[in-house]
């Protein structure tokens, strides 16, 4: 048996959470840095989301993004006696290794550190729906290493989908090949796209009304083959609550996930979703 209460979830600040959902699942974060030119900010508590993305909307250049430190992991791990870390996919961003690289420090101050890191495979709202994952592991009191094969095998399996209504910043941070940039900019079509499995992201199709990003996003589920009853399924948005309850709607009478979580993007995953995207995971 494991005592839950000596167990916690750290994540990178590309899990994003509402406060309430962030309390159910008593997890610590570590903050992404973005800058617009010499205007740093920190994806953490006192960023003033509202301020920061009119901000960027304002900004003609490049975002830069930077994953937290291992000093920033290392300071959330030693407060722990035993962990699960959770990162953005590791083929998007060093926070992956850079949480590695805290726990080696940590093992090496501590060896008996029971600390176990994660790559999302993922981002957003596919981060929100593993650290969900995790918590109900967690409370069922299963063994340490019975919660890391089952976690492992739940990524491995996991379908993260989205919908941007401007793909700008995706082009301008190298996260989506220029010609497919630039025939959906001529096709005025919006790009559905979502990881690849690997971590990676990938092209699966287009859409060009908000009717059709709902049918097909959840049209997803179904070619999957993902099984539903008493899964749960995670939806995050960029400013576009009609749309994320509109999709939640559609897919509850289609589908029979146990609940449905409609989740505020953050500030890293607001630079990717930009103004109106929508991510989805299950």
């Amino acid at each position: 048996m494991t005592n839950t209460d000596s167990i916690h979830i750290i994540a990178d600040s590309c899990c994003d959470m509402d406060d309430d959902l962030k309390q159910r699942l008593g997890i610590m974060t570590v903050p992404f840095e973005m800058d617009l030119g010499e205007d740093k900010y920190a994806d953490d508590e006192l960023l003033d989301l509202p301020k920061f993305k009119e901000a960027m909307a304002k900004w003609q250049g490049r975002i830069g993004t930077a994953a937290p430190t291992p000093h920033s992991f290392y300071e959330a791990l030693k407060k722990t006696g035993a962990a699960f870390c959770l990162t953005i996919s590791g083929k998007l961003s060093a926070s992956n290794d850079n949480a590695h690289l805290a726990v080696n420090l940590l093992r090496s101050d501590n060896p008996l550190s029971k600390v176990h890191v994660f790559d999302s495979l993922s981002a957003t709202a596919g981060e929100t729906l593993i650290a969900l994952k995790l918590r109900q592991l967690i409370d069922e009191r299963l063994p340490h290493l019975d919660i890391v094969e089952r976690i492992e095998g739940f990524i491995k399996g996991m379908k993260t989908y989205f919908v941007l209504e401007n793909i700008d910043n995706l082009l301008k941070n190298g996260r989506l090949p220029r010609v497919a940039g630039k025939l959906t900019t001529l096709l005025h079509i919006k790009p559905l796209m979502g990881s690849d499995g690997h971590g990676q992201i990938k092209l699966f199709g287009q859409t060009r009304s908000r009717k059709q990003t709902i049918i097909k996003l959840a049209n997803t589920i179904a070619n999957s083959g993902r099984k539903t009853a008493g899964e749960l399924l995670v939806i995050s948005h960029c400013d576009n609550p009609s749309l994320a309850e509109d999709l939640a709607d559609h897919i509850r009478s289609s589908y029979d996930f146990s609940e449905i979580l409609i989740v505020p993007t953050g500030g890293l995953s607001s630079v990717y979703a930009d103004r109106e995207g929508i991510v989805m995971a299950y």
